[in-house]
């Protein structure tokens, strides 16, 4: 069990970063990301391959005959098409979707199968998915947090600059384009984050005992934060917003998520 939860773990890991890059590329058009993103999902491919290639081969088992284990194959199959969809034709947001929502399956298919063989490994698998859960929802509030500090001084700067006061100094806060591209890039770090996080917690809720209310405030505020960086990036990258207007509005959506991470939490009755 030791073993094999670890590579539930390597897998789930290196398919998250791989979503993570898939998302980079299709907001900056980021060649790398893309390749590194392809390289890490066929390495999830053939780790599910040959999970696939034991249960037919050496158990003598196909896994469709019970509900965990289709889990499992639809996943792979979703994998599957993804890759060869990225090989034959060149649209690549649809490649995210379709690898988010095998990732969810993926995930309820590790989380489900440990609760269900596993009576100690499968909780502790259950509880870490928890820690990763708000682990990573934290981490995207520090990248959310790090893109608001970008446009507070791109919109100070740009306010020195037109009033033309404090110029002795305005160096320290840096160039209005570099601030400008900062901002955007923590917040297209920040929203994968923070996406694979709520999948997270909706999978844990979905395998433990505890009671999951969508419209919990917490859960709530969490999918609205969401949604309000995901508009963001829509009025940044699709209609061509920049400067300080899309400025004033990362800083009213960091303000959204201060309710969401104070308030909101002291009001959930799921949440702590």
């Amino acid at each position: 069990m030791f073993e094999l939860k670890w590579v539930y773990e390597f897998i789930l890991i290196i398919y998250g970063l791989s979503l993570i890059g898939y998302f980079i590329d299709f907001i900056q058009n980021n060649r790398k990301a893309n390749k590194t993103a392809f390289w890490l999902l066929c390495m999830v491919w053939v780790i599910q391959t040959l999970f696939l290639l034991f249960e037919v081969i050496l158990e003598h088992n196909l896994p469709i005959f019970t509900f965990t284990d289709s889990l499992f194959f639809y996943s792979w199959v979703l994998l599957t098409l993804s890759l060869i969809v990225n090989a034959l034709f060149t649209i690549h947001f649809i490649l995210f979707f379709i690898n988010l929502f095998s990732f969810f399956i993926l995930l309820l298919y590790i989380s489900t199968k440990a609760q269900e063989t596993f009576a100690t490994g499968g909780v502790r698998i259950v509880d870490e998915m928890l820690v990763a859960h708000i682990s990573l929802a934290i981490l995207s509030y520090g990248f959310f947090t790090l893109s608001f500090f970008c446009s507070l001084m791109y919109i100070a700067q740009y306010r020195i600059l037109k009033e033309k006061k404090g110029l002795k100094w305005i160096w320290r806060l840096g160039d209005l384009k570099m601030l400008d591209r900062y901002a955007l890039l923590a917040i297209t770090i920040g929203v994968p984050l923070l996406l694979i996080a709520i999948t997270l917690g909706v999978v844990w809720a979905y395998v433990s005992s505890s009671e999951f209310y969508w419209f919990d405030l917490k859960t709530a505020g969490s999918i609205l934060v969401l949604l309000v960086y995901i508009v963001y990036l829509l009025l940044r990258v699709g209609r061509g917003y920049n400067g300080k207007r899309i400025a004033i509005y990362n800083s009213a959506a960091f303000l959204m998520l201060l309710v969401n991470f104070f308030l909101f939490s002291v009001l959930s009755n799921f949440h702590f």
